[in-house]
């Protein structure tokens, strides 16, 4: 699996506040207003666009949830069979 790698850096104010850059907000899909999530893995930070993520990790949770269900449900014979 092949990474697209892009770099670009800011500049971080004295209230802690940074300014995404365009290229980057563009790529995460991000616009005024919205929201962006922030992971921390060891000293590493990943900006994500918290929709996404949250569309992600909801996915992740309920996959195989369909089959449970499936497997739930009593299976009755029809008269064709």
């Amino acid at each position: 699996m092949a990474l697209n790698t892009f770099f670009d850096n800011a500049k971080v104010m004295s209230k802690g506040q940074v300014t995404i850059p365009k290229d980057i907000r563009q790529i995460l899909g991000v616009e005024s207003g919205d929201r962006i999530t922030f992971i921390v893995e060891g000293n590493t930070v990943r900006i994500v666009n918290s929709a996404v993520y949250a569309m992600q990790m909801l996915q992740n949770e309920m996959q195989g949830e369909a089959e449970k269900v499936l497997e739930s449900v009593p299976y009755e014979k029809s008269n064709n069979e």
